[in-house]
């Protein structure tokens, strides 16, 4: 290609914080000289919101009220119409990352199903009339420390058996079943992994898996109503098979990056998480413990 245009931040990982700077060069690459009509960035960041189809018809006003939240919108000029000689050029910028947006206020990187946060770096060459002009663009990650919290991360000792179990059809027939553990936290660091352990103490029936489940909470609307959502994050599984009775298992999870972020709760939507123990028997009928979590970012 006879002319490219790329954006390379400072920092290799990508991730920033409130009141930091965002520093990098823009870089152009070309073959000849070339005439521009002027290079300039933008640093955008918001909340998308959406309902699911279920709630189509439900919340209609919602499509009305739930425009996008901007959170950062700044854009600079970092080189005035002209000309760019020969071979590869680097331009530096910095942008102050500081709240713009009617709330004042950052939210961490977040990939969801039905929010989405997320911050972008746009660079824009305006060009001739008979040249297509060029853009490229970049997303940088931002976190958010949470504030200190009073009451210490304790372990959560669980017993799953045919009483705790809850949500249960009459007309099924739950085996005889007896499993105990602990989790280390249900307020969990996301620089950290989930962990803890498991013990199953009796099952009549054959054993296909055991597993854990992160599952993601999203509500989203507005005045007139809220709609809610769950969708699965992530499923690891800690046990294949039968597993031997009385011999504790190890319970791990990472959190992953772009998927999770601290536990969130505005007017207009919330971000929550939960953990599912799952054992899944040999004829596929899944016995499932469920366990809300508060995730921070220390």
């Amino acid at each position: 290609m006879a002319l490219s245009l790329d954006i390379r931040l400072k920092r290799a990982s990508k991730v920033y914080s409130r009141g930091e700077i965002l520093a990098g060069v823009v870089v152009v690459q070309c073959k000849e000289t070339v005439q521009h009509q002027g290079i300039s960035l933008t640093m955008d960041g918001s909340v998308t919101l959406q309902l699911s189809s279920k709630t189509i018809g439900v919340f209609e006003a919602f499509y009305n009220s739930a425009k996008p939240i901007t959170l950062v919108n700044c854009s600079a000029e970092v080189c005035k119409p002209g000309r760019l000689p020969l071979g590869r050029t680097e331009i530096p910028f910095e942008f102050p990352i500081e709240p713009q947006g009617s709330q004042k206020v950052l939210y961490e990187t977040y990939h969801g199903l039905f929010i989405n946060i997320q911050y972008i770096l746009r660079c824009d060459m305006k060009r001739s009339i008979l040249n297509k002009d060029l853009q490229k663009t970049c997303e940088f990650i931002i976190h958010i420390p949470s504030a200190p919290e009073t009451l210490p991360s304790i372990p959560v000792k669980f017993l799953i058996s045919p009483e705790s179990l809850q949500n249960v059809p009459e007309n099924v027939e739950v085996p005889v079943l007896r499993a105990r553990g602990e989790l280390s936290a249900t307020q969990c660091s996301l620089a950290r992994p989930l962990t803890g352990w498991l013990t199953l103490e009796r099952c009549d029936l054959p054993l296909r898996s055991i597993e854990l489940q992160l599952i993601r909470v999203e509500t989203c609307g507005c005045a007139e109503g809220y709609g809610k959502e769950l969708s699965e994050v992530q499923r690891v599984q800690v046990a294949d098979g039968e597993v031997c009775r009385g011999l504790p298992i190890l319970l791990h999870m990472h959190l992953p990056r772009l998927f999770t972020c601290s536990t969130l709760n505005t007017s207009t939507f919330k971000i929550e998480f939960e953990l599912n123990i799952i054992i899944v028997l040999k004829d596929d009928h899944m016995i499932t413990e469920n366990f809300p979590l508060k995730l921070v970012r220390n």
